[in-house]
């Protein structure tokens, strides 16, 4: 028969926990958040300039 080997408990929490640690840092990750979010805020203000500047040209003055 092959050999088995055993492991403690400890090192296969360690090995478990080591292929779910995050790939990138924590602030590295808000850090894209708030890129993105930004671009949405500015997205969605560019948006909303374009609405009023349509609503303010479609509206005539009548004397």
């Amino acid at each position: 028969m092959a050999e088995i080997s055993k492991l403690s408990v400890g090192k296969v929490l360690d090995k478990l926990r080591s292929n779910d640690a995050p790939k990138e840092a924590k602030t590295t990750q808000l850090e894209k958040k708030i890129n993105t979010t930004d671009e949405e805020i500015q997205r969605l203000r560019a948006a909303s300039l374009r609405l009023k500047r349509g609503h303010r040209a479609g509206t005539t003055r009548r004397d």
